[in-house]
């Protein structure tokens, strides 16, 4: 008999069943298992009306017999605790990463233990939703079921929406302007606001605007938001867009934000547009590429500015 390094006395012993061991399921599992082949799952009712899945011959929590009274269960059901596997055995279910799971299936009372492959221990929660994956072919063993998944809540969906605008004549004023490289804004009369974009009634008192008045391509940023989903017209990511009110105007533009690091755009800060070339200009905002810092002290805000 051999020895360990100690100097202990050591003996493998090996208990295997080359040929498979056989054994009888009985009526109860028998069912449960022969529903498993056709890819059925069902429980079993005890006296006391609970549905034991998987099911047992026994009422566990009264000793009685159960009835003879079976019930389809799931086959969805619900992630009631789970334990994460991060490095899969060999006799596991997967060969990836997976979750140990109590499911209580839809209609039954008592979990099912099984394998969820959720991919990532961040996908599991209480509450989760999850469906069985069948094995190609199906013998009447447990591992009929695959693993469980979880049900299908989202997805990405490429969207895309193309239209044509055609302006008013307000706006065709306005983007004439912007083409040109000038801000064009309206007066109102009666309560001497001025509008920009350029528009033809007051929102404010209703009074119509004829007074075009010019306004300048600086101004002051009066708030803003830090964007950090990529967008082709942003100079970076993360990029600002910000209600910028210009010198001259009593309503702010939207526009974005460069020539800064995102973290330093603050309310107040001074800018001023930056144009495309005059030869690649059209009816569009696109001509202001975005407004940078002119390194002017921050204006000094208050109610008056104006904003968002």
């Amino acid at each position: 008999m051999p020895s360990d390094v100690s100097g202990d006395l050591v003996a493998t012993h090996v208990l295997e069943f080359p040929g498979g061991y056989t054994r009888t399921t009985g009526p109860v599992i028998g069912r449960f298992l022969t529903e498993l082949r056709d890819r059925r799952l069902v429980g079993v009712r005890t006296a006391g009306g609970r549905v034991l899945v998987p099911p047992l011959e026994y009422d566990p929590d009264t000793g009685e017999p159960v009835t003879e009274e079976y019930v389809e269960v799931g086959p969805a059901g619900t992630v009631e605790a789970w334990a994460w596997v991060g490095s899969p055995r060999p006799g596991h279910p997967l060969d990836r990463p997976f979750a140990w799971a109590l499911i209580e299936l839809d209609g039954a009372d008592t979990a099912l233990v099984h394998a969820v492959d959720a991919g990532s221990p961040k996908a599991l929660r209480p509450g989760l939703r999850v469906r069985p994956r069948w094995r190609g072919v199906t013998t009447g063993h447990i591992t009929d079921i695959e693993c469980f998944v979880p049900e299908v809540t989202s997805l990405v969906a490429p969207v895309r929406a193309e239209y044509r605008v055609t302006p008013g004549r307000a706006l065709t004023r306005f983007l004439k302007g912007v083409r040109d490289g000038r801000f064009v804004g309206g007066r109102c009369t009666d309560c001497a606001a001025v509008y920009v974009p350029y528009r033809e009634s007051c929102p404010a008192c209703g009074s119509v605007i004829e007074e075009e008045v010019e306004v300048a391509d600086t101004g002051t940023v009066t708030t803003f938001a830090i964007n950090n989903l990529p967008d082709p017209r942003a100079p970076e990511v993360p990029f600002v867009s910000a209600y910028v009110l210009l010198d001259g105007a009593d309503t702010p533009v939207i526009a974005l934000i460069g020539g800064v690091p995102a973290r330093e755009v603050r309310q107040g800060m001074r800018v001023r547009a930056v144009w495309v070339p005059p030869e690649e200009r059209t009816l569009s905002m696109t001509n202001v590429k975005w407004f940078e810092p002119t390194g002017e002290p921050d204006a000094d805000l208050d109610d008056s500015t104006g904003g968002a």
